[in-house]
């Protein structure tokens, strides 16, 4: 069964629903903010003025008494706004938590080399994971496991604080470890 295209209505926009606009205001009156200065009044008049220029009244803090409006072009105020969100969340970086694993019997070079390396990602202020995983007859000898990674802790300690001190999970032991205050 085929509907007729007459039935067929186009979809609604999505409106955004951060500010209201126009009629959508709930105030009796409103402080209507322009270039040259600000003034209260009365909603309706505010929404005439917001017509007879073609834009719209568009409500930007509703949390105030009265509610702030402007007369804007309520396509440009979003697209403005957007673009402020975008820089902003482009200027904040995530924290990633990086990971360097070494095993029981690792060499004194390796662990400089991951050393160097959990330092080259506090440098770009990453978190680091530090784990070593016991395997087998590993396991009979923690104490030595828990020296060697206190070592390696230390070693670090002059570029990095430790934010959760070490503990065993299973079969290895980890330490979280973060870039010093500067």
């Amino acid at each position: 069964m085929f509907l007729p295209l007459e039935s067929l209505k186009p979809l609604p926009r999505k409106i955004d629903q951060r500010f209201r606009i126009n009629e959508q205001i709930r105030s009796k009156e409103v402080r209507l903010v322009s270039d040259e200065a600000q003034e209260v009044l009365p909603l309706a008049d505010a929404i005439a003025r917001a017509k007879e220029q073609e834009l719209d009244l568009i409500e930007v803090s509703p949390n105030a008494v009265p509610p702030v409006c402007k007369i804007l072009d309520r396509g440009s105020y979003l697209y403005q706004l957007k673009k402020k969100e975008k820089r902003a969340r482009a200027g904040s970086k995530q924290t990633e938590v990086k990971m360097v694993r070494f095993g029981f019997r690792t060499d004194q070079h390796d662990l400089d080399r991951l050393a160097n390396q959990a330092r080259g990602f506090m440098a770009e202020h990453h978190l680091v994971k530090v784990t070593m995983r016991l395997r087998g007859r590993e396991l009979t000898n923690q104490e030595y496991a828990r020296e060697k990674m206190k070592k390696f802790v230390d070693g670090l300690a002059d570029t990095a604080d430790v934010e959760s001190p070490m503990r065993r999970q299973g079969n290895q032991y980890m330490v979280i470890m973060k870039a010093k205050k500067q």
